[in-house]
């Protein structure tokens, strides 16, 4: 491993720990200055506490969450991965069916999870879809963008060698357009997440959002706060599970800094 190797791996550690060892240092002296009660902004010590004493409940709901979003994820981007695929190729399809799409991205996901519970029920198929659903467009435009955007040189040169539509998406349009698929999985990881979340808020009985949704009916403030930040390392996780298998399918992109 060489210096450049380290200096950015301490760089891309270090430097969040610091600024998240600052904050909490803040808000744990803001806590105590101003004397803030615990339901309205505990401190991180009490926040901390409660997630060790709730630990197994915490993973319990988490993995529910995580279940959901991973599976809306899949769903959403092998639908908008096929989509792509139809809207690339044909400008009738393209334009018949591309407003819709931009609508769908438009509406917000709170005014749809209604809907969404009413249509298939409280169970774990209604957080699904509404995962689905909010991760739809990204994967969409940006696998479109990729493969769109491809070298007109190259591909000359593919139909000058009388190569079948087949072979120019499998050996040129497919390769240009992972880094814009990888880059749109990342934004949908987090997106995922969220879609589950608000979809156990309208309705469930397990879940993060069931949890965050509790809490804030009993004023369990820290247990919220643990909720949430559970979640956000969920989406974290999510991150860099996409990122590392980026990393060795685009092996030919210069890795960013992350």
């Amino acid at each position: 491993m060489d210096k450049g190797t380290i200096k950015r791996i301490l760089n891309s550690t270090l430097n969040p720990m610091i600024f998240f060892i600052g904050i909490l240092l803040v808000w744990e002296i803001i806590v105590l200055i101003f004397n803030i009660p615990n339901y309205i902004l505990p401190s991180p010590i009490s926040i901390f506490s409660e997630i060790i004493n709730k630990f197994f409940l915490l993973i319990d709901h988490t993995l529910t969450t995580m279940i959901e979003s991973l599976l809306g994820f899949l769903l959403a981007n092998s639908i908008s991965f096929l989509a792509a695929i139809a809207f690339a190729h044909s400008k009738t399809i393209e334009k018949g069916l591309y407003p819709y799409a931009i609508a769908l991205k438009t509406t917000p996901i709170v005014a749809m999870a209604p809907i969404l519970i009413l249509w298939f029920g409280t169970g774990i198929i209604s957080k699904i879809v509404t995962s689905a659903v909010i991760c739809f467009f990204p994967i969409l435009v940006n696998t479109i963008r990729g493969l769109k955007d491809v070298d007109e040189d190259a591909l000359n040169l593919f139909e000058s060698l009388s190569a079948s539509k087949w072979q120019v998406f499998k050996k040129l349009r497919l390769p240009n357009s992972l880094p814009y698929i990888f880059s749109a999985l990342k934004i949908s990881t987090s997106l995922a997440i969220v879609g589950a979340i608000v979809g156990e808020f309208v309705g469930s009985n397990k879940g993060l959002g069931f949890l965050i949704l509790v809490s804030s009916y009993h004023l369990e403030t820290s247990t919220m706060f643990a909720a949430i930040i559970m979640s956000a390392l969920s989406g974290i996780l999510f991150f860099y599970a996409i990122s590392f298998i980026e990393k060795r399918v685009v092996f030919w992109k210069e890795p960013e800094m992350e």
